[in-house]
């Protein structure tokens, strides 16, 4: 399969003059755009309203909160958003606060950071930014298709009940009408409702 192309939005929060330089070519206009560094939580957590972001790198700690709510927050209570979020913590404080964030799909990186450290980490929020996408396409695949079984089914106990079909032959008058008319089940159903006000 031939590589693709990406481009990811990245929210840099960080209080660190000297942080925030050294991640600045890391992260080029070609991949990474827009590319947005706020300096709190706050203006953080203001950013992340106005728009949602691909990666989010959090330079802990903030003047107005250490980072690791915010962190969570993103990632949603069951880690179901698809922004990828990376915590940098002082090495004293990795182990603490990586247990804490863990569970929700948070990656978390001890400082000082390697640039080598950092480009691998990068790659690898891209990656998972990219699988996380994949995973949701798929959860909204199987929401239509079970949309659609459902009101088959309706429009089936529509047919049973005004018609006086079994479900056998309900089923079977469903399939004939889409493959005749060459449309989906899903709009034989919606026609069959329609019609009998289901």
């Amino acid at each position: 399969m031939p590589y693709k192309e990406h481009i990811y939005s990245v929210l840099v929060v960080s209080a660190s003059e000297k942080f925030n330089l050294s991640l600045s070519p890391l992260l080029p206009p070609a991949v990474y755009t827009p590319v947005k560094t706020v300096s709190s939580i706050a203006q953080a957590q203001r950013e992340t309203l106005e728009r949602a972001y691909d990666l989010v790198i959090i330079n802990t700690p903030l003047p107005d909160d250490f980072g690791q709510k915010f962190a969570v927050d993103l990632m949603g209570d069951k880690g179901e958003r698809t922004t990828v979020v990376l915590l940098c913590v002082r090495g004293d404080l990795y182990a603490e606060i990586f247990a804490k964030v863990v569970d929700y799909g948070v990656f978390t990186l001890r400082k000082p950071l390697s640039i080598q450290t950092m480009t691998q980490a990068l790659d690898w929020m891209c990656a998972t930014r990219e699988r996380l996408c994949r995973l949701e396409k798929k959860a909204i695949s199987l929401e239509d298709k079970m949309a659609e079984i459902r009101l088959v089914n309706r429009a089936k106990w529509a047919l049973i009940d005004v018609c006086r079909m079994t479900e056998e032959d309900a089923h079977r008058y469903i399939e004939k009408q889409a493959m005749d008319r060459c449309v989906s089940k899903r709009e034989v159903a919606e026609g069959i409702l329609q019609t009998y006000k289901q």
